[in-house]
């Protein structure tokens, strides 16, 4: 009862800190504004929405079949529906409780190919270090294609609201220098500060075995039977991510023009609010609009495509997520399966 009890609770509070984000966008907006965001909403081509939601499963199933090639040097064979449910349902848990859906898809597996939990789910570490990695590089990239309209942004949207205040004279580019330099310089001492004041912790430990999970996940990767499939779905994974941000931008005519570029800073930032607040409700439409302002695009239209883009995600999650909730039972009904993950028919 205090488990379900927490639970609830931390439902709650990502749903409510989801809800304040959408008050907190909403509340200055005028009634002209909320009518323009409602009527994008209701002209939108849906067309678009649902090649957004088709290319989303595709990128789950291309995860699916990159988890089975981890699997396989530890001697399983699993089949790929089972896998491809597993991670939907993963996906599922996910939108309700962070870190639920590891351990949830992990347990279908479990379950329905008896592969052992602790196994399993050194592979999803693994996977898990993989996607940080290709995050990383893509968010090296989209610094690089952006990096004019990023100075244009920061200049508009933060140095000039300074220099408005604090009568700023110096160049801008002096400022943002000192600020990257004095938050660099800020990040490394507090490393050594944390390092040495909570080195005995558990929050401590936790990020350091984390850290070591990521490591080992990495050097995992040298037992891999398929090394050139496990890489192209590495990136075919991501690139159905960009493809589902950037294909909805053809359902509304203002943004129909925007290049692959908008598209890649979307996933990242939207990314970030994601990891922000669970499933993204509410912080994820206000990053939308934030990042398309960058592109001359009214933030009145960019939080409708955010809303666009974060419904085509959550609805193909929630499909795919309850018909393989429904499905596993039943078209595992008439199988068992030997500890290799084989699967061989039962006597009738």
């Amino acid at each position: 009862m205090k488990k379900n009890l927490g639970s609830i609770l931390r439902f709650s509070f990502f749903l409510g800190l989801g809800i304040f984000f959408i008050w907190l966008f909403m509340r200055n907006l005028t009634s002209a504004q909320k009518h323009e965001i409602y009527q994008s909403l209701r002209i939108a081509n849906y067309y678009w929405i649902l090649i957004a939601i088709v290319l989303g499963a595709l990128s789950h199933l291309s995860r699916a079949l990159r988890w089975k090639i981890l699997m396989e040097p530890l001697g399983y064979k699993p089949r790929t529906s089972n896998v491809f449910m597993a991670v939907m349902i993963g996906y599922l848990a996910n939108l309700a409780l962070p870190r639920l859906g590891e351990v949830s898809r992990c347990g279908v597996l479990t379950r329905y190919e008896k592969i052992p939990f602790n196994k399993s789910f050194g592979t999803v570490i693994t996977e898990r270090a993989i996607d940080m990695l290709m995050f990383v590089l893509l968010s090296l990239l989209m610094i690089f294609t952006l990096s004019g309209k990023l100075h244009i942004y920061i200049e508009q949207k933060i140095y000039t609201p300074l220099q408005q205040k604090f009568n700023l004279v110096a160049d801008p580019d002096i400022y943002f220098v000192l600020i990257l330099a004095a938050f660099t310089l800020a990040g490394i001492i507090l490393f050594f500060i944390i390092k040495r004041k909570f080195k005995h912790t558990n929050i401590y430990k936790k990020f350091y075995n984390l850290f070591t999970g990521f490591m080992e996940g990495i050097r995992s990767l040298a037992r891999i039977k398929r090394p050139f499939q496990f890489i192209m779905h590495s990136f075919l994974i991501w690139f159905l991510y960009l493809m589902m941000a950037y294909i909805v931008f053809f359902s509304l005519k203002e943004t129909s023009n925007l290049g692959l570029d908008a598209g890649l800073a979307v996933l990242i930032f939207g990314s970030v609010g994601i990891m922000i607040v669970q499933g993204g409700i509410g912080i994820y439409p206000a990053i939308v609009a934030e990042t398309l302002f960058i592109y001359a695009i009214p933030s009145t239209t960019g939080y409708a495509m955010g809303w666009l883009i974060w419904a085509s995600q959550t609805m193909m999650i929630l499909l795919a997520g309850v018909i393989s909730l429904l499905l596993l039972p039943v078209l595992n009904k008439n199988n068992h399966h030997d500890k290799t993950g084989k699967i061989a028919e039962e006597n009738t």
